[in-house]
């Protein structure tokens, strides 16, 4: 089927709000996450007093409701339990051995049944912890990444099996299957036996040392679990060519992009208008290939077809460890007057423009199609520009404070919200590809370093590539930083203090320097940072905890005065401010990714000046 116009499906509420169709984006409704059982230890010992009051067993129902509640509609979220069949007499043990059952499968998450089947969970037998990991492993699909979060009070009390053999089974089986576990008021040989099972297959272990704690830490934990690329947006089909291109609206869009083959879209960009376009393909982790390079090409057409002799490229290098691809451009002709010129006027002023995405460069052995994100974005002119252009890059000062524990997201459709300067905590697994998001007002910067802290094991068998990304609200690249990691401590960037953006005023894009003229929207800046496969053992499972260290500086300001409104007002911000209760009088510009993401292209050429833009990202 093809789509000759899709008029405002992704963001029809948002468009109505001006005249002109600001940066703005829909909220995916259509993430993925990765699927995950919940195995609750429900054992005879879980009737022992909580230090906060009541039982344990009262606190996990607590907790897990905590966790349920705040879950992502999307999530798949199973529930199994142990120890609710039998006594924890001698003569019940064999039967108590082989109690687990399966509440509820790991499917798209039912809240209600959920609630109601922890609720009805009533301890009283044995601890079968290798058992419910086998019987959780099953209940998940077969193949593809997949979670699974253990909460126990104490040991194994029925083995064999042994849990940590399980896991390491299960690890070896080729399973994609990570276990994290928390200890629930755990002595030191069951907090030895939980971190095994972590260990073992690329998962974490954490403390909860009574039921105030594992409210906090369970809902943090499964939301690790459940990270993984998320692709979402409005289903569109982009053509071969321009004449048929599906004209699309401000929003999200998801497509699918084969070999070499360009991807067609319009966008009608009123005059004076700026447009923003970028585009994102996450390539699957793989085995090494000769060949294992891919690369976006993006380019774009006027009047008639007319190349407007814009080029964006970027290179993914080793894209068979994992890795999302963003290409991306601001397109500002339509603010550029016609001057009776015909073979430049068909690319100046308002009107229709194509965008053309291709995955021009391939990878060896990779799939013949992939997902791709697309995401438009039209900013109007303004009547004043504001403030004068901030040369400077953000100073940074190392936070100082307690660190906060997050847990990144999968995409940029799901990165986690950093509230501001302070020291931010994860643990990531190697070939994750993980996002976070800083909002920055107008005559806000930001700068930042990542830390990857030690861990055990040394030499080539344990080294891994680590890369961070800053971002644009329009997904655009302004810095990255890459380097190895053995297990000794990392920190990146390793040759300065911190990658940094400039303190964002409209009339930065004005500047002859680069990495000024590319900040210059207010709103949701992305940091990505991706840990690499080890290069000896790719399927190795070596977790690594990392610490962000960021700063926020500057003062908010007034910006710019957009035609048609006042000051501050019609601000491009990020898509996933489009359904918020924000007051400010922002409007969201550019939102989500990662499972494969492409914005769609927008972008007037001038004369024959050719933008040319190389990047290889590792």
């Amino acid at each position: 089927m093809r789509f000759a116009t899709l008029i405002g499906l992704a963001t029809a509420g948002a468009i109505g709000l001006l005249p002109l169709a600001v940066p703005a984006f829909a909220a995916p409704s259509d993430t993925t996450y990765a699927p995950t059982m919940l195995v609750l230890d429900a054992s005879g010992s879980m009737l022992a007093a909580d230090p906060g009051g009541g039982t344990k067993m009262d606190a996990a129902k607590k907790a897990v409701r905590g966790f349920v509640a705040s879950a992502p509609a999307a999530a798949k979220v199973g529930l199994s339990v142990y120890g609710t069949g039998t006594g924890s007499t001698d003569a019940e043990k064999a039967a108590g051995c082989r109690d687990v059952s399966v509440l509820e499968p790991a499917d798209t998450i039912d809240k209600p049944a959920l609630t109601t089947a922890v609720d009805e969970i009533t301890p009283s037998g044995f601890t079968p912890i290798g058992t419910a990991l086998r019987t959780a492993a099953g209940a998940l699909p077969t193949e593809g990444p997949r979670s699974i979060v253990l909460v126990s009070d104490g040991l194994d009390t029925c083995a064999p099996p042994d849990p940590c053999e399980v896991a390491r089974e299960l690890s070896a089986g080729g399973a994609e299957i990570v276990m994290h576990a928390i200890g629930f008021g755990v002595d030191d040989a069951s907090r030895a036996q939980l971190t095994c099972i972590a260990e073992t297959t690329g998962g974490t272990y954490t403390d909860a040392a009574d039921g105030k704690a594992l409210e906090q830490v369970l809902p943090r934990v499964s939301t690790a679990a459940l990270r993984d690329y998320a692709s979402a947006g409005t289903p569109v089909e982009g053509t071969q060519g321009y004449q048929d291109a599906p004209a699309v609206v401000p929003g999200q869009y998801l497509d699918t992009i084969g070999q070499k083959e360009p991807r067609y879209y319009a966008v009608d960009v009123p005059d004076g208008a700026t447009a923003y376009f970028s585009g994102t393909v996450s390539f699957p982790r793989g085995e090494d290939a000769v060949r294992s390079n891919n690369g976006l090409h993006l380019r774009v057409y006027g009047a008639e077809g007319k190349d407007c002799n814009v080029f964006e490229h970027e290179n993914a290098v080793r894209s068979t460890d994992g890795v999302a691809l963003t290409v991306s451009s601001q397109w500002t002709g339509a603010t550029e007057p016609k001057d009776g010129t015909e073979s430049t006027d068909k690319c100046k002023g308002g009107g229709r423009y194509y965008f053309a995405l291709e995955w021009a460069t391939v990878a060896d052995n990779a799939p013949a199609t992939l997902p791709v994100e697309l995401n438009v974005a039209v900013e109007p002119g303004v009547a004043d520009a504001g403030p004068a252009a901030e040369p400077e890059p953000a100073p940074f000062t190392a936070p100082s404070g307690p660190v906060e524990p997050v847990t990144g997201g999968g995409s940029f459709n799901v990165a986690t919200a950093l509230d501001g300067s302070g020291v931010y905590g994860d643990t990531m697994q190697r070939g994750e590809f993980v996002f976070y998001k800083v909002k920055l007002d107008w005559g806000q910067g930001l700068a930042y370093r990542v830390r990857f802290l030690e861990t055990p094991g040394r030499g080539l068998d344990n080294v891994s590539v680590v890369t961070t990304t800053l971002y644009t609200p329009y997904r655009k690249e302004v810095a990255d930083e890459f380097s190895s990691y053995t297990g000794t401590p990392q920190t990146l960037p390793t040759n300065q203090q911190a990658l940094a953006v400039p303190e964002v005023r409209y009339r930065n894009r004005e500047s002859s320097e680069k990495e000024v003229a590319d900040n210059a929207l207010a709103g949701w800046y992305y940091i990505a940072v991706k840990l690499s496969p080890t290069q000896d053992d790719p399927g190795a499972v070596r977790p690594v905890p990392i610490e962000l260290d960021l700063a926020v500086t500057g003062t908010p300001e007034p910006g710019p005065t957009y035609r048609g409104g006042t000051a501050g007002e019609q601000r491009p911000e990020p898509a996933q401010a489009l359904d918020s209760d924000d007051d400010d009088g922002g409007i969201p510009l550019l939102g989500t990714v990662i499972a494969v993401i492409a914005f769609a292209l927008t972008m007037g050429g001038v004369g024959a000046i050719i933008l040319l833009r190389k990047r290889s990202r590792r």
